[in-house]
């Protein structure tokens, strides 16, 4: 592939990270601090949009702000050496890098947080935005020129498709290869160890 500027963007949860096991654990000792019942179990397979959605389920509206920052304030301690990269998250960004372009990750979750895991796992994208669902996503991406994004939620096939970008999605998340079809991914890979392949044969339509 001829060496060209463009971006690439990833989601972070259950794209480029494995996130189940640390926010399990996180749910669980949120559980136990609050004395709220929480189905930790039923939690992580829903993982993708913002966190209130899911403390909702558990907690009454008016202290789901509060709990929320109670969460994160707990998370880096409980979850980021709990949570692993997944098949082929290094080698895409890898392969974007050697494609002379750029990689950035747009994710829901909160950004000082998709930063620690980050660092924790020794991935280094050019940027980070943090605290953008769905269609709210295609404000990053637009901002950074982001031609193709990459995710594991129709939220994030929908960010693409605000955004103008390719939605490549992958089927490591809580939605399924027909669901992500349906909702308009371009592209359905089995996970992130296709990307590479898939890159080499991408020419952007502006390069």
């Amino acid at each position: 592939m001829a060496h060209m500027a463009f971006t690439v963007g990833f989601d972070l949860d259950m794209t480029l990270i494995d996130s189940r096991p640390g926010i399990r654990a996180c749910y669980q000792a949120l559980s136990e601090r609050t004395g709220t019942y929480i189905d930790a179990d039923l939690a992580v397979t829903r993982l993708g949009p913002p966190l209130a959605e899911e403390l909702v389920n558990w907690f009454p509206a008016e202290e789901v702000a509060a709990v929320a920052d109670l969460y994160r304030a707990m998370y880096p301690t409980i979850a980021i050496a709990a949570t692993p990269a997944l098949a082929g998250a290094r080698e895409a960004i890898g392969a974007v890098r050697q494609s002379g372009g750029r990689a950035i990750v747009v994710t829901a979750k909160y950004e000082p947080n998709a930063k620690l895991h980050l660092a924790h796992l020794g991935l280094e994208p050019d940027a980070v935005i943090g605290d953008l669902w769905a269609e709210q996503k295609a404000e990053a991406l637009r901002e950074h020129d982001a031609a193709v994004y990459v995710g594991d939620h129709v939220g994030d096939v929908r960010g693409a498709r605000t955004a103008g970008a390719l939605s490549v999605a992958v089927a490591t998340g809580p939605c399924s290869p027909e669901e992500l079809r349906a909702a308009g991914a371009d592209i359905v890979l089995t996970d992130l160890s296709e990307f590479p392949g898939w890159l080499s044969d991408y020419r952007p339509a502006r390069a």
